[in-house]
């Protein structure tokens, strides 16, 4: 049965109560401007709904301690965080996966999640159809909001505009930060999205950057660097063209989006000093197998 919810406000922080379930309100987001947009973000993850490597290891090994040090830096590990307010119009989970890219991560998920078995509990209107996402209204027509090219009809469901707060874009946000509060099949499917990402893109890194043999502390701020965007590919590779230097080939890329982004690689050096001292972090990248000895 499709989840429907009363909302309230107390200053800027918006609040959502499912109707008739007897639950207490829950924190939705809080309002903010940034660069004139108008949206909600919330980077407070309840009890329990943090990403904890430990907890995925026997599933994942040593990759779900990899992508450990950027889910520290994109959301402090909440799998509720959620952004409306910048040119992605929505992004939501421990690695903030971003609607506005065509086929993206958000995408991925998002279609993972329509296949779940209470999907419609909280997108009664969204289907699948050949693997894309379509919108389905009263009379049952339907109309795709994403394809190979383009996510703007996504982007109109989930946050009509960045004018304002609209009442769908709470709703959308609702959906989401109570499906992923309720469902740990929500959360497993976060961090399964963000491993098969971090391999497939470790795989491709490691043929476009020559990145075999390279140690894993490397790897990983490469991988960081290309999921947030701070640099480019001719950046990353300047510097690592170290001789196999690999403590300097760390620290030049440590340099790389600063000063903007110095809190950021404040906390991906700290999160990465943090596996090394627990002997998690040590390994090198074979190319041969595309994974982590």
């Amino acid at each position: 049965m499709a989840l429907n919810f009363d909302f309230s406000q107390t200053g800027s922080s918006h609040f959502a109560q499912v109707i008739g379930s007897g639950q207490p309100p829950f924190f939705v987001g809080k309002e903010t401007v940034y660069k004139g947009n108008h949206g909600l973000f919330n980077l407070s993850p309840p009890s329990g709904l943090s990403y904890a490597p430990d907890t995925y290891k026997d599933d994942y090994g040593f990759w779900a301690y990899f992508i450990a040090p950027t889910a520290k830096a994109e959301s402090n590990n909440s799998f509720v965080c959620l952004n409306t307010y910048d040119r992605a119009r929505f992004t939501f989970g421990f690695m903030q996966y971003a609607a506005h890219v065509a086929n993206g991560d958000f995408v991925r998920y998002f279609r993972q999640l329509l296949a779940l078995p209470n999907a419609q509990d909280y997108f009664p209107k969204l289907v699948l159809q050949n693997s894309r996402i379509f919108y389905r209204d009263t009379g049952g027509a339907l109309t795709q909001l994403e394809n190979a090219t383009s996510t703007l009809g996504l982007l109109n469901y989930l946050n009509p505009s960045l004018d304002r707060i609209e009442n769908q874009e709470l709703i959308c946000a609702a959906r989401m930060v109570h499906w992923a509060t309720n469902d740990v099949k929500h959360r497993e499917l976060q961090v399964k999205i963000a491993i098969e990402l971090f391999k497939e893109n470790m795989k491709e890194y490691a043929s476009s950057y020559n990145l075999d043999g390279y140690p894993d502390r490397v790897c990983q701020v490469i991988c960081d660097i290309r999921h947030q965007g701070r640099a480019t590919s001719r950046q990353v590779i300047k510097a690592i063209n170290t001789s196999s230097d690999y403590d300097l080939a760390y620290e030049n890329l440590l340099e790389l989006g600063l000063p903007l982004y110095a809190e950021r690689i404040k906390t991906i050096r700290k999160e990465i000093k943090k596996l090394q001292e627990a002997g998690i972090f040590g390994k090198k990248y074979d190319q041969s197998i595309d994974d982590f000895v």
